[in-house]
């Protein structure tokens, strides 16, 4: 196969390199998968650094979540949902590689009407926007949800579950081009949050200016966004992008009732994994009847292995808006 592997820690993406290695062996309990399209993540560029919390040992094949249709089967006779030539998506240690092995739980069918380029990009920010505002936020018809970053990965999925549960959507971004983006992905009110009164600008969109009743931040805007929450809110901490981890004065959150709660996607596996099936089962319900669609970036394409470099290097620059997916051609296959 073809693929990017790290032999030692580089210091960006511009020194990735596509090259010739062995197939992959699946393990008893893994499918070997054809990849048809391989998405890219803020922590590809971490890990490539050594800098991530998840450090495979050197050398491995970068990247993570793809879609593309199974070849082979596990061996120990645990296969249940899928056989041969099934289009799936999911994540895996070997994304930005022509193959790779998962184990089934890693891996969901390629929602009907979709594909492989729309969904390589799912496993990850899907079930996060939806966990958050759904399982945490408990969101329900009427409330006003504020996202930031919402032009973003988990931002696009978190406007869209918004508006399907019946919410109003007042979306933040820092370009124009980028709110244009949210408004096309159903947002309601736009706010640059350049502006440094981009909190008081919130607030006056609400009803009674009473504030918005959820913050969804992946950005590390919770203290900002307390003078724009309203009694009672729910503010969900989903990460960090703006670089620095806040701290947050307490006597506002008791002032206000807010509930200030985190959502580590990821952890659900470990700590709740009961709860993983439900959240699925109410993306596919979203996704088949057309009420959340793919979030991919398409003002430039990216083609090939070879590509990598420059999405990356584009998702890091914050030039992009929703997931970066690079499309990755199968020899004798369809295009996608």
């Amino acid at each position: 196969m073809r693929g990017i592997q790290i032999k030692e820690y580089i210091s960006g993406p511009q020194e990735m390199r596509v090259t010739d290695l062995p197939d992959p062996t699946p393990k008893s309990n893994e499918y070997l998968i054809a990849i048809h399209a391989t998405a890219t993540n803020f922590f590809d560029l971490l890990q490539i650094r050594g800098k991530y919390q998840h450090q495979p040992p050197l050398p491995w094949v970068s990247g993570s979540e793809f879609s593309g249709s199974i070849l082979a089967v596990p061996s120990n006779g645990t296969a249940t949902a899928f056989k041969v030539g099934d289009k799936v998506f999911g994540a895996a240690q070997g994304g930005y590689a022509t193959n790779i092995c998962a184990v089934e739980s890693a891996l969901r069918p390629v929602p009907k009407g979709w594909g492989y380029f729309e969904s390589a990009g799912l496993f990850v920010t899907a079930p996060t926007s939806y966990a958050a505002l759904v399982n945490r936020a408990q969101i329900k018809k009427g409330d006003w949800v504020l996202v930031h970053a919402a032009a973003g990965g988990v931002g696009l999925a978190a406007v869209q579950i918004a508006k399907a549960f019946g919410a109003t959507v007042v979306a933040t971004a820092g370009s124009k081009h980028k709110l244009d983006v949210a408004k096309r992905f159903g947002a309601d009110h736009l706010v640059d949050y350049r502006d440094e009164k981009w909190a008081e600008k919130v607030k006056s969109l609400t009803p009674k200016g009473g504030g918005v009743d959820i913050v969804y931040d992946p950005v590390g805007l919770v203290a900002k966004s307390m003078s724009c929450t309203a009694w009672n809110g729910r503010i969900i901490v989903i990460g960090f992008a703006a670089g620095d981890i806040e701290k947050v004065a307490t006597n506002r959150i008791l002032l206000k009732n807010i509930s200030v709660m985190g959502l580590h996607w990821g952890a659900y596996t470990k700590n709740e994994p009961e709860a993983i099936k439900g959240v699925w089962d109410g993306l596919f319900e979203l996704m088949e009847s057309g009420k959340f669609k793919g979030t991919c970036f398409t003002d430039k394409e990216y083609v090939g292995l070879e590509s990598v470099p420059e999405a990356l290097q584009a998702l890091g620059a914050r030039d992009t808006w929703g997931k970066v997916v690079v499309k990755v051609p199968q020899e004798g296959a369809s295009k996608l």
